[in-house]
């Protein structure tokens, strides 16, 4: 039986460490210091004022955490809190204030209960439906041509969407992971459903249609001849395409009473009525649960931690690298129970790493995870919008797919540039290919070519990528894309209430950075600000369309640009190149394990829960150790535990 999901989270990083003076071993202070009886009346006391009830800042409601296992689904907000109580941040200092004995209470709780040791323990099992990248993939695949729309457009005008079912499907909303294939808590609705019947309806029609003839005759193991009409459709036909789809749209072998059931349904028919016959029984499959939702066929033994079955792991193989079904390799392997071994994963990894499909990973996985899509609403010009948005996911698919260091996201000297970006990139743009344009267009939108960085030294590796830049215009949104993008740093919401920055007092020439520093006095906004500030700033050097510009003088009769900054370890830099070495060495290990965790929730389409960090210590360590790539990191998430084994029924998740 399926589980219910709960509140989960991931651990946060880039936190400056606390100490805490501890006389007992953690599993005793656990339970010395139960919530229940010693934690929530404290919180009752100081804190649901401001977090509780119908006044909630900061999205923290501390009224909807009642017992010992409501604390526990949510470790990373109570990491927060205990850096806050440990900093005098909390309460706020117009608020009555915690005793010694109080802090003593939460903190001392918080180290024994959630800071302990955890044991490596997968998630508990919980079907899926599938996204709707994955539902258009899927029919793709099954079927053997796309079912688009048709569509004009002009090279000067944005394409519209051709695919007929992203054009039907609601868009999926970000599960809790923050990526749209978390589909747990996506009810399947009438109106989702409908659009399955409308679609699966379009396909069938399609693949008996002349222009499916192609498809059907290799569904049906037959050579049909351009005289062929449905009307030919024999009965040996329609058995061969049945016992060829079902198993394909299952994802797994399916038992021969299935199948002959299936067939026997089309006793006594021919024809026409063949066809109809044969495209109800195939609407059947199409309509059921085991084919849009994920893993609902897949078996084991309630209750128990076991390895999910060879179907189950090469389905999650094929969905997390090319957000498809299993091709007939992966599922051949499956078949002959050799996907098991650790080496075959990994080398089907790299092989599929190769093929067209592995280019989602670019373009949906790191588009999701670097919010890439905010670029479609800040950039409406069709030219402009497809040069910004496909350089970033031509360099991850590049990154992702070419054995390169994971570290290269940071600083690479490989870019991809077309005509819209090239003049970004000073005299390399000069080595690029000529571009011959076509007669009468008189703009249009072009391919990216690989380029080698030699004299644009301000460019390299994604965080100064115009489209990146011009999506965060201005330091601070500069400063928390960094931090939560690529440092993984949980930031709060700034409050509703936020001022404008005022303009320089009469007499006085101040930069917007001198300007921003008397805004942000306030003691509950500089917690923030004070690491999101000096990343931001330390990209002064490049304007709001992300052109680089001089450093030295800001605009006429504008004080000098400052680009220097301290972060919240100590560390100083002068500008953006200082920053970007120190992300390199003494920062590496935290943006690693940020990949690491984000390529894992994508991976397991859930958010990670306190059980799976022993997996992505395990990862970052062997990451950091060598020059980890990201294939290394595929291959390393793919062969986890959390990855490959299960536990089937109920279970509180921690």
């Amino acid at each position: 039986m399926v589980g219910n999901e709960v509140l989960a989270a991931e651990l946060q990083s880039f936190m400056r460490p606390f100490s805490l003076s501890l006389m007992f071993p953690a599993w005793l202070l656990g339970a010395a210091h139960g919530f229940e009886l010693e934690v929530r009346p404290i919180l009752d006391r100081s804190c649901l004022k401001c977090h509780g009830g119908e006044k909630v800042k900061g999205k923290v409601d501390f009224s909807r955490i009642k017992t010992d296992a409501d604390a526990d689904s949510q470790f990373e907000l109570w990491e927060t809190v205990a850096e806050m109580i440990t900093e005098g941040e909390m309460p706020p200092e117009d608020e009555p204030q915690l005793s010694e004995a109080e802090k003593k209470t939460i903190l001392d709780w918080y180290q024994g209960r959630l800071a302990a040791p955890v044991e490596a323990r997968p998630g508990t099992f919980q079907p899926r439906r599938l996204s709707g990248p994955e539902y258009r993939n899927t029919l793709h695949s099954l079927f053997g041509f796309e079912l688009n729309v048709a569509v004009a457009e002009a090279q000067q005008t944005a394409a519209g969407e051709r695919s007929l079912v992203m054009k039907l499907l609601p868009p999926d909303p970000p599960g809790a992971s923050g990526f749209i294939n978390d589909t747990h808590g996506a009810r399947l609705s009438s109106v989702i459903w409908d659009q399955y019947s409308h679609l699966s309806d379009a396909a069938l029609e399609q693949l008996f249609s002349r222009k499916g003839r192609e498809q059907l005759g290799t569904l049906t193991a037959a050579s049909l001849s351009e005289t062929w009409t449905t009307a030919d459709f024999t009965r040996a036909q329609a058995e061969i395409l049945i016992r060829n789809f079902v198993p394909r749209a299952f994802r797994r072998l399916v038992p021969e009473a299935q199948l002959s059931k299936i067939v026997s349904a089309l006793e006594g028919k021919n024809g026409r009525a063949l066809v109809e016959a044969t495209k109800f029984e195939l609407k059947a499959v199409l309509m059921s649960p085991a084919f849009f939702y994920r893993g609902l066929l897949m078996g084991g033994v309630p209750g128990k931690q076991q390895s999910v079955d060879a179907f189950e792991l090469a389905e999650r193989l094929s969905y997390f690298l090319w957000e498809d079904r299993p091709d007939d390799e992966l599922m051949s392997l499956a078949v002959k129970g050799t996907l098991s071994d650790p080496q075959v994963v990994e080398g089907q990894v790299e092989r599929m790493l190769q093929a067209p499909g592995a280019r989602s990973l670019a373009e949906s996985f790191g588009v999701q995870w670097l919010g890439l899509a905010s670029l479609d609403q800040m950039v409406k010009e069709p030219i402009r919008n497809h040069a910004l948005t496909s350089q970033p996911v031509d360099f991850l698919n590049y990154l992702f797919t070419e054995e390169r260091p994971v570290m290269e996201i940071i600083d690479s000297k490989i870019t991809f540039v077309n005509q819209g970006t090239s003049g970004f990139y000073g005299q390399d743009r000069q080595r690029m290919k000529r571009y011959a344009s076509t007669k009468g267009i008189e703009r249009q939108t072009t391919l990216n070519q690989r380029l080698t960085l030699e004299h644009a030294q301000w460019r390299g590796g994604i965080l100064t990528m115009p489209g990146v830049l011009s999506m965060n215009r201005g330091p601070i949104q500069r400063g928390t894309w960094m931090l939560r993008r690529i440092l993984g740093v949980k930031l709060g919401e700034p409050p509703a209430d936020v001022p404008a920055i005022k303009p320089s007092p009469r007499g006085k020439n101040l930069s917007f950075r001198e300007r921003f520093a008397m805004h942000r006095a306030d003691a509950s906004c500089a917690r923030c600000h004070e690491k999101i500030d000096p990343l931001g700033f330390s990209l002064g050097a490049y304007d709001a369309s992300g052109r680089f510009t001089a450093v030295s003088t800001g605009r006429k009769g504008s004080p000098p640009i400052d680009t220097s900054g301290q972060l919240p370890t100590g560390e100083n830099f002068k500008d953006f190149a200082e920053l970007k070495a120190i992300l390199l060495t003494s920062q590496r290990e935290t943006i690693v394990r940020n990949f690491v965790e984000r390529t894992l929730s994508y991976a397991l389409c859930r958010k990670l829960l306190r059980r799976d960090q022993p997996t992505v210590n395990e990862i970052t360590k062997n990451i950091c150790e060598g020059e980890g790539t990201w294939r290394s990191l595929f291959c390393q998430v793919a062969n986890s535990l959390p990855f490959r084994e299960t536990i089937i029924g109920k279970e509180r998740e921690e």
